[in-house]
């Protein structure tokens, strides 16, 4: 699988901080882009939304409105999970990426970065999609990979869905294998599984009994 840095886009060369606001206003006219970097003697200095660039005066320069600026990155060594955080943490579609000597190399795409997502094996591999609850003071990430295996199957990926003080929700992806196994296995070390599953034996039992008494209080 290709590896994120190779989804580094430099289509489109970053605004120069003696650039005016009406060419960062052209520029978000012509493109999507929520954001974009502005350079200062080749040095990263910041993004200006295309939000600033609507309300600023045309004929400013953009150096003159660096209080603006928005100042995220990522690094090209950063995962892909880390990136994808910086994008959402900023409402951005376009991150700038700087090397470890502080050098802009660059930018990410949102949809290059959702794209490289769905070649992960959690989305391309075939396999079951299990939502389970846990008391977080009781969760162990160990154990929960140590259900799956013994139960002849793989951890594809696992995150977390939902937290708060007392509980933590989570989502995992196992390998093909059998999802009522693993599932009754869950239940035994006291998960609750959130989700439904038409291999759920428990569940289909419990209906059954339902039915049953049902039938039973009607005759």
């Amino acid at each position: 699988m290709d590896t994120l840095i190779n989804y580094l886009n430099n289509d489109i060369k970053p605004l120069k901080s003696k650039a005016t606001i009406a060419e960062a206003q052209d520029l978000f006219n012509d493109l999507t882009y929520t954001h974009f970097p502005i350079t200062e003697d080749n040095v990263y200095i910041g993004c200006i939304s295309k939000e600033d660039a609507e309300i600023l005066p045309s004929d400013s320069l953009i150096s003159e409105n660096r209080y603006d600026f928005e100042r995220f990155y990522v690094r090209s060594e950063m995962i892909w999970l880390d990136v994808l955080e910086e994008f959402a943490k900023n409402e951005s579609n376009i991150v700038p990426v700087l090397n470890n000597k502080n050098k802009y190399i660059g930018y990410y795409e949102l949809d290059d970065v959702i794209k490289f997502f769905h070649e992960t094996p959690f989305l391309r591999e075939e396999g079951g999609i299990i939502v389970i609850k846990k008391e977080i003071a009781n969760f162990s990430m160990s154990q929960v990979a140590q259900i799956v295996e013994s139960n002849n199957a793989k951890l594809l990926g696992l995150f977390i869905s939902r937290s708060d003080s007392n509980f933590i929700e989570f989502t995992l992806k196992t390998s093909q294998g059998s999802l009522n196994d693993i599932i009754q296995t869950f239940r035994r070390y006291e998960y609750e599984i959130i989700s439904e599953h038409q291999e759920d034996s428990y569940i289909k039992n419990l209906k059954d009994r339902s039915d049953y008494l049902d039938k039973y209080l009607n005759i």
